[in-house]
């Protein structure tokens, strides 16, 4: 890990402090994702086939998980994972059930009333990465908010294994959570099958789903096209930031700093802290706990562009914080909720010695499909709302419209659209036209 005294930097050191890693050959990566979305699109389900025979190693007949690979999956789990993951289901659901957004109803004036309610996307897909290890809680944290939302239609998509099967935990934790469509597609090609349809893969609304750079990058080309999809978020390689203060503890902060880098080689983890013997602790402790990881290999290929910045102050590193927008932030400090109110871009917060990252990751209730890349100063995690469309209704009576049409009237003209003032006024003057009558009647 690089370490950097933030002290002594000017504005541009202090960019490529903070810089992410970047993609040795990015414009050939856009050019790659863009090939394989176009193949997709003209061959379909040949396209698929050949892809996870390429990249997964997999002979692939039907691309649709069979009803009877459920039953499989159900009998070869553990029943300890079983009983892990209804535990974490339950949680997940009572917070995302707890944040959903409430319909709206006021009376803006007396006789116009503006309401606001959600509807449900109608097909949603779910990408659930695979890569080196199975993710069956991103399934929870993608098809509970989905069932949540009432989304019509989920479809789920996750890497094959070498086998040409689809992981078990996966396809139990769908199950669970009521996705009844799973298909044996990854990669680039799985978000434009999801996208755009194929023999077997039906065409969806909108995509979730973190991945690798290809992933993110197939989603972010699929959603500038008119014909592809929506997507949730740009949710690339894994990401946290910790502050600690010298009352840290660095066997915790190492520990947490290493849940993260054993994500991928492209995983980037930052330690910000005001305290030498802290930051001498913690690299003493990453050494040790890293040498005995199973995925060691992995971990170091993360550190190795990873960062240790020493700051004046634990306000400073709160500042170097918000300009990094972390997907995941450890604050390990005195009194940490005392600067809950000094965050501004983070995906998710973890306060305190006791809250450590992978219980968002896997139990708190949180969901853990979170923006990353910085996307944090514009983006929110994954939601319910996330899975609907909220839609507004207005209903105006004929005191309403007298109260309000003027209003409205006087801002079309000065914009030059008169269909816009007509469509009003036309309307007030029918009401002075039922008025008078009824004047001439009494």
């Amino acid at each position: 890990m690089k370490r950097i005294d933030w002290r002594g930097l000017d504005a541009k050191a202090r960019d490529e402090a903070l810089a992410r890693p970047k993609l040795a050959r990015d414009a050939e990566l856009r050019a790659t994702v863009a090939d394989i979305i176009a193949d997709v699109k003209v061959r379909g389900d040949a396209a698929l086939r050949e892809y996870a025979s390429r990249f997964d190693k997999a002979v692939i007949e039907d691309l649709e998980v069979a009803a009877a690979a459920f039953d499989t999956a159900d009998a070869l789990l553990d029943p300890a994972l079983k009983r892990a993951i209804a535990e974490a289901a339950s949680r997940i659901e009572a917070f995302h059930r707890a944040c959903m957004p409430d319909p709206v109803s006021i009376e803006t004036v007396p006789g116009l009333r503006v309401e606001r309610v959600s509807r449900p996307i109608g097909r949603v897909a779910l990408y659930v990465p695979s890569g080196s290890a199975p993710l069956p809680s991103t399934v929870l944290m993608l098809a509970i908010p989905a069932r949540l939302a009432g989304c019509r239609e989920v479809v789920l998509c996750s890497p094959p294994r070498a086998d040409g099967s689809c992981d078990p935990a996966v396809l139990y934790a769908a199950r669970f959570c009521g996705v009844k469509r799973v298909f044996k597609a990854g990669g680039a090609q799985a978000i434009a099958a999801m996208a755009y349809g194929t023999e077997s893969v039906p065409r969806c609304d909108k995509l979730f789903g973190p991945g690798n750079a290809y992933v993110t990058e197939a989603k972010l080309q699929v959603a500038s096209d008119p014909q592809g999809a929506a997507i949730d978020m740009p949710a690339g390689p894994s990401e946290v930031l910790v502050i600690a203060d010298a009352s840290a503890a660095p066997a915790f902060v190492a520990a947490d700093l290493l849940s993260q880098a054993e994500h991928g080689p492209d995983s980037q983890v930052l330690l910000v802290s005001d305290s030498d013997a802290l930051l001498d602790a913690v690299i003493r402790e990453v050494a040790s706990q890293c040498a005995k990881l199973p995925r060691a290999t992995v971990a170091q290929q993360a550190l190795a562009h990873s960062r240790l910045i020493r700051v004046g102050s634990i306000a400073q590193a709160f500042d170097v914080s918000n300009r990094y927008a972390p997907e995941h932030l450890i604050v390990q400090v005195r009194e940490p909720r005392r600067w809950l109110d000094a965050i501004e871009n983070a995906g998710s917060v973890f306060l305190g010695a006791w809250t450590p990252e992978s219980l968002g990751d896997y139990c708190s209730g949180s969901n853990h499909v979170l923006p990353t890349c910085g996307w944090a100063r514009s983006c929110s995690g994954l939601s319910v709302a996330s899975f609907q469309k909220q839609v507004t209704v207005q209903a105006c009576s004929p005191g309403g419209l007298r109260a309000v049409g003027p209003c409205a009237m006087t801002l079309a003209e000065a914009e030059g659209l008169d269909a816009h003032r007509r469509a009003v006024s036309l309307r007030l003057d029918a009401l002075e036209h039922q008025r008078a009558r009824a004047r001439s009647a009494a």
